[in-house]
């Protein structure tokens, strides 16, 4: 069957720089990103600890300014003995001289909480706002008075002053924050004026310009903050194209070969990248590729098998329809001992691919582990010492095994069972092959790192043209007098297959004499030495 390979040349085309809709890891990029430069960038807008410390700085500034102002007027402007009173005039005259900065505003209240002294006044600030629409004609013209919201706010904000200068005529220093009468927040000190303990007034002064160095620090920040957001969306977008898309495609991909019968998954674009997603292409690839490979050597194990099983099934069948036809009774045992060599051979067979279509699980449920090969090998040449062979007589054929530090153990990383299989496999297959009273050597050498068995017999050898032949399944080629069927052909091919599944090679070759001629056949594996 031809292997399909999944291109991505169907797909529609990615829109470029669109919001990724399907896309969830796409949206979670995107959205974490954004809400993590959210909560900083809210963080940064509110600055509450900036806030906080402009306004503690505030009003150690203030009140150091209205200590000194209020040192100087009790000084200066305190009249009358035993019991001191705050001349007006003169408190006003130093007041009006000293300098207070525009942005702040300084009050002077007497004893009974009237205002003596106000810098605006003294500056001939104005205070303004902003008008009301303009009237039209025949309209009675309402009044400041009558807007219920900004007397509402502008009561508020006298009584807090009142509330605070009369806080401070009791002796007591008050600062903090409030609202001004035109509706601004402002950081304020009140600060009696005491000669001795008489308070014969209170200084009060506002600083409204917090609001305004908050407000300058967020338009300093907007800058930095477009350039942030900006950055966060261009990530996040790449983000999205470089790794969701590509991800969504190794599903769409990794669904057509699921749902279409596609062999095997191709996205060179991807592939083609030097990244984990690139890395990732190409593992789906390779395994998708491995998986046909596996599907497609099933497909020929299956026609392999059921060619093999048809021979001995028609042989059956052709001696079951003759048997009826035969009266001779030399020729009916003929015909009952072709059907019972079929018989065998049918069983034969059916055992051989059971156990080659387990191999591959065994290979995968086996851990590997460290062997050591000298005793591995001794022990299975004991098998062929002590048990003998159905019909074989005792000393046919002898197995020796030749190794040449035994004391040194040969370690291998492998699954002993598969591996064990190989060396009966080759020894059952010289054996088979050797001449009565032969004998089969298996050695063992190690050679830069790698560990080399030989396994040799004395028999007839293999034809030049079949060296890599007798490593296909069901292949088989015995001497002129051996019984037919009385092989599989699996034996060499389940063999080399776990050779070859731990990291060795196995391959075959005729042994010839000085003169040579071939007086054998020698196979060969090579296996990796365990590092310790």
């Amino acid at each position: 069957m031809a292997t399909v390979i999944a291109k991505s040349d169907g797909e529609a085309p990615a829109r470029r720089w669109s919001w990724p809709r399907g896309s969830r890891l796409g949206r979670l990029i995107i959205g974490l990103n954004v809400l993590a430069l959210a909560i900083l960038v809210i963080g940064a807008l509110v600055l509450n600890e900036l806030r906080s410390g402009l306004v503690n700085a505030r009003i150690d500034s203030l009140t150091t300014q209205g200590e000194l102002i209020a040192r100087v007027i009790d000084q200066a402007a305190t009249v009358g003995e035993p019991e001191p009173a705050l001349n007006p005039y003169y408190a006003s005259d130093i007041f009006q001289a000293l300098f207070i900065p525009r942005s702040q505003r300084a009050r002077l209240f007497d004893a009974e909480g009237k205002v003596l002294a106000d810098s605006f006044v003294v500056a001939d600030r104005v205070e303004w706002k902003v008008l009301p629409p303009a009237r039209k004609p025949g309209e009675q013209d309402e009044g400041p008075g009558e807007d219920p919201v900004a007397k509402a706010k502008a009561d508020r904000a006298r009584k807090a002053l009142d509330d605070e200068v009369s806080q401070a005529l009791r002796g007591t220093m008050v600062a903090g924050t409030r609202l001004s009468e035109n509706g601004e927040r402002v950081v304020s000190v009140s600060i009696p004026i005491q000669h001795v303990r008489a308070v014969l007034g209170v200084l009060t002064l506002e600083a409204a310009d917090v609001d305004e160095i908050i407000a300058a620090e967020r338009r300093a920040l907007l800058p930095f903050i477009l350039v942030a957001i900006t950055a966060t969306l261009i990530s996040s977008i790449l983000l999205h194209r470089l790794i969701a898309e590509p991800v969504m495609r190794l599903a769409r991909a990794a669904d057509r070969v699921r749902l279409q019968g596609a062999r095997a998954i191709s996205l060179p674009d991807i592939a083609r990248r030097n990244d984990e997603i690139g890395d990732l292409s190409r593992a789906l690839e390779e395994m998708t590729h491995s998986l046909s490979e596996r599907m497609d050597g099933i497909e020929r194990f299956a026609a392999d098998v059921a060619h093999e099983i048809k021979n001995p099934l028609t042989s059956i069948r052709s001696a079951i329809e003759t048997l009826d036809l035969v009266s001779d009774p030399i020729a009916r045992a003929r015909l009952l001992a072709i059907l019972q060599n079929d018989v065998n051979r049918l069983d034969r067979l059916v055992t051989d691919i059971s156990n080659a279509s387990r191999l591959d699980a065994e290979l995968s449920r086996e851990a590997p582990k460290v062997l050591d090969l000298v005793r591995l090998l001794a022990e299975v040449a004991h098998l062929y010492e002590a048990q003998l062979r159905p019909g074989e007589a005792p000393g046919s054929v002898r197995v020796r095994v030749f190794s040449p530090d035994a004391a040194t153990p040969a370690r291998l990383m492998a699954r002993e069972t598969p591996i064990g299989q190989v060396f009966r496999n080759l020894i059952d297959n010289a054996r088979s092959f050797s001449p009565a009273e032969g004998e089969v050597r298996v050695s063992l050498n190690r050679a830069r790192g790698r560990l080399v068995i030989t396994v040799d017999d004395d028999g007839p050898g293999i034809p030049a043209d079949n060296l890599e032949t007798i490593f296909e399944r069901f292949y088989t080629s015995r001497p002129k007098g051996r019984a037919f069927g009385g092989n599989s052909g699996l034996g060499l091919s389940i063999a080399r297959q776990i050779v070859e599944a731990h990291g060795g090679e196995l391959k075959a070759e005729n042994r010839t004499d000085t003169s040579g001629h071939v007086i054998g056949a020698r196979f060969t594996v090579d296996l990796p030495e365990a590092r310790e």
